[in-house]
């Protein structure tokens, strides 16, 4: 008869194309399982390097045949990843003009590092009617994020908000089109 017993273990990588981790086993200090799936519970930014884990083994004579199904204790991230974190308002950009056909980098400030993203409002105005913008995160395709157009009269002002990517160094673009193109955006949180 198999015996299912819950061991405690020090999450040593996590692959979060296969959902898999390796897996350092308290009780035997030097063995460390790897390939061990994790529970789809768990939400994939908390499985933090060196984090404690809980590993069910189905059968306790079989190593392979096991899950972690939570990952807790130290280290913790603060605030807790997967998560939005709404904050006070940071004016990112002021009345930055950003040319016809040139793309601009904006480095978001006052802002944690490793976010994901940020909840924004971006607004523009030209002097350009039918002139637009797209806004995403630095070094990508930029039509494939926020696009942001103004209704045909020159002057008007226009916004946007929502939920707007950043890269690794919390970069964001953005590339004004058929008109220079003056922008303001705010940041009112981030996503972990």
């Amino acid at each position: 008869m198999t015996q299912q017993v819950i061991r405690r273990g020090i999450l040593q990588s996590f692959n979060a194309t296969s959902y898999t981790a390796s897996v350092l086993i308290i009780e035997a200090t030097n063995y460390v399982l790897s390939s061990v799936p994790i529970a789809t519970s768990i939400d994939g930014t908390s499985a933090i390097v060196g984090a404690t884990c809980a590993v069910l083994f189905f059968d306790e004579s079989n190593y392979t045949d096991a899950v972690v199904i939570a990952v807790y204790g130290s280290p913790a991230p603060s605030p807790t990843p997967g998560r939005v974190v709404f904050s006070t308002s940071v004016q990112q950009i002021n009345a930055t003009t950003v040319n016809n056909g040139v793309t601009s980098t904006f480095t978001m400030s006052g802002l944690p590092t490793g976010i994901l993203g940020i909840v924004y409002r971006l607004s523009m105005s030209t002097a350009t009617a039918g002139a637009f913008i797209y806004a995403g995160p630095h070094g990508a395709t930029l039509s494939n994020y926020v696009e942001l157009d103004n209704p045909g009269i020159a002057g008007a002002l226009v916004d946007i908000s929502g939920l707007l990517p950043v890269d690794a160094s919390g970069k964001i673009d953005i590339q004004a089109n058929g008109g220079n193109c003056t922008v303001t955006l705010y940041s009112y949180g981030y996503v972990f």
